[in-house]
């Protein structure tokens, strides 16, 4: 009898350095979902040949080297701020129940990392800041799309004037897998849980709080949506005083792999950030993809970064990067966009301020 080929586990289980993880390949009919494995180098955080003498090359290697050695002393760095972290606390609740457990902690003197959004409710919200000003501890706001390194580069094309003015954004954020019906009721919608990330992203790249003029289509592809007379895809359309032009497509349904992309579009050029997978591989028109990349895979860089920023301020290394003003502003811009949705009009965001307290619009 021949030797038994080796499985991909059986390599990682051979070699530290390697380990395997599973994608999503696709949704079938019946709603099961096909899972591929691949051979990753840990350190590298690449796919690897199931091949012992590619394996071994590759281990040996200068890349593989170097990345070692960093990883190293990325630990060490951990390590050494293990105990500044009973200094910060991480609240990943949604935004009507952590809002109390925020304000419990800034009074204990600490500092706060808030995963989801703050409140819905202006007074709520400001009171959080005002506590974390009044005990001179950090309030950092889970906004991370504005973290992702590729949103950070197209940000600093931006404003070095390389795509010269800027004319128009085009943003697409379809999510997968779809939320849970029940974390949809929790967090107020597509509006305060999808959309409210994407408008954080573009004003900050126009360097603009608001638009002057907003306008929403949207849908309930799903009935159990529709019952809870939400949406769940969107488009939004905005007209800054600067005279961009932005339209955000946000969908909870994207049936195979998650889809993140946006456009910028100047007077000197144009950049785009296309969808971005493990492979670095790019498809047109292929029935089934490559590799399926959840929400949170595609975002992981960014969450990342962003909690990086908060261990800097709670060294006192940085100042948090969503002040008081950018928050209220983002969470007023995703009212608009809802009322105007549910109205069927354009709002006028210089002519017609919304309620001063309740920044969620009530459902009719």
């Amino acid at each position: 009898m021949g030797r038994k080929k080796k499985s991909l586990h059986d390599y990682a289980a051979e070699f530290c350095d390697l380990s395997v993880k599973r994608h999503v390949v696709e949704q079938k009919e019946g709603g099961e979902r096909d899972l591929v494995e691949i051979l990753y180098c840990k350190s590298c955080e690449i796919p690897m040949s199931a091949r012992r003498d590619r394996i071994l090359e590759h281990l040996a290697s200068a890349r593989h080297y170097r990345n070692k050695r960093l990883e190293k002393h990325t630990s060490a760095r951990l390590h050494a701020t293990t105990l500044l972290i009973v200094s910060g606390v991480i609240i990943s609740s949604l935004a009507e129940e952590g809002s109390e457990v925020v304000l419990d902690a800034l009074r204990a003197g600490k500092g706060v990392f808030c995963e989801k959004l703050l409140s819905l409710d202006k007074h709520v919200a400001e009171s959080c800041f005002d506590e974390a000003a009044r005990v001179g501890k950090p309030l950092v706001c889970g906004l991370y799309k504005r973290f992702d390194p590729a949103v950070q580069f197209l940000y600093k094309k931006v404003h070095n004037k390389a795509l010269g003015r800027v004319q128009r954004i085009v943003s697409v954020s379809k999510t997968f897998p779809s939320p849970s019906l029940s974390y949809i009721k929790k967090t107020g919608g597509i509006f305060y849980d999808g959309v409210v990330h994407d408008l954080d992203t573009v004003c900050w790249i126009l360097g603009e709080n608001a638009p002057d003029t907003i306008f929403s289509l949207g849908h309930a592809f799903c009935q159990e949506i529709a019952a809870l007379k939400d949406a769940d895809a969107v488009s939004v359309s905005m007209k800054f005083a600067s005279g961009a032009i932005v339209t955000l497509d946000v969908s909870q349904h994207c049936t195979r792999s998650s889809d993140q992309r946006l456009e910028v579009h100047g007077s000197e050029g144009t950049l785009k950030m296309d969808n971005q997978n493990a492979l670095g591989i790019t498809e047109q028109g292929t029935p089934r993809p490559v590799c399926s990349q959840l929400h949170n895979e595609r975002y992981r860089d960014a969450y990342r970064e962003l909690l990086k920023h908060f261990l800097k301020t709670l060294k006192g290394k940085e100042q948090p990067f969503i002040t008081k003003e950018n928050f209220l502003w983002t969470i007023q811009v995703a009212a608009a966009a809802e009322q105007s949705w549910r109205n069927g009009s354009a709002v006028d965001l210089r002519n017609e301020p919304l309620d001063g307290t309740v920044i969620k619009t009530e459902v009719p």
